[in-house]
C-alpha cells in the first residue's frame, strides 16, 4: 500500500530533480490520491517554506551539497552548508511546481484550507466549471463552419 513513506520518497525526488539539477517540474496531486493527511502537511510545508522539516538523512544532505558545490562556485557563493542549503530550498521553491486538483464538492476541500493554510495563501486559484450546452455547441459552429 503507498502510504506516507512512499510519498516523502516520491517527494525527495522532485526535490532532488528541482534543487539540485535545477529543472522544472510537475507535481500532480488530486483528493482522490490524499489518503493521509499527513501527505498535505508535506504539501503545505513545501509550499510555504520550500521543504519539509527532518525528511533528510545526513548522507543525503551530503550528496546533495556535493551536486551544488560547483553551483555555489559558479555563482561566487561560498561553499558553506548553509549558503548550499539556502540555495537548494530557493532551487526546488522556484522549479518544483505543485498542482492540486480537488473537489469542492463537500466538506473535506474547506475542512482542508483551514487545516493547511498554506492551500490558500501560496496558491493560485482556479475553478474549472462546466460549460453549458449551448456555449460548446456555440463554439463548435464557430469552428467547424467552413
Amino acid at each position: 500500500m503507498y502510504g506516507l513513506a512512499e510519498f516523502r520518497e516520491d517527494i525527495k525526488s522532485l526535490m532532488r530533480v528541482s534543487g539540485m539539477e535545477g529543472k522544472h517540474i510537475v507535481f500532480l496531486l488530486t483528493d482522490t490520491q490524499i489518503v493521509d493527511e499527513a501527505f498535505l502537511e508535506d504539501v503545505n510545508n513545501v509550499l510555504n517554506t520550500g521543504e519539509i522539516p527532518n525528511l533528510w538523512e545526513s548522507d543525503e544532505l551530503v550528496a546533495i551539497f556535493d551536486a551544488l558545490r560547483p553551483v555555489c562556485d559558479k555563482a561566487g557563493i561560498p561553499a558553506t552548508p548553509d549558503n548550499m542549503w539556502r540555495l537548494f530550498v530557493s532551487r526546488v521553491r522556484d522549479n518544483l511546481h505543485i498542482v492540486l486538483a480537488m473537489s469542492p464538492v463537500g466538506d473535506s476541500l474547506r475542512v482542508r484550507c483551514r487545516q493547511f493554510p498554506s492551500l490558500i495563501n501560496c496558491c493560485t486559484i482556479d475553478w474549472y466549471m462546466p460549460w453549458p450546452e449551448d456555449a460548446l455547441l456555440s463554439v463548435a459552429r464557430q469552428f467547424l463552419k467552413e
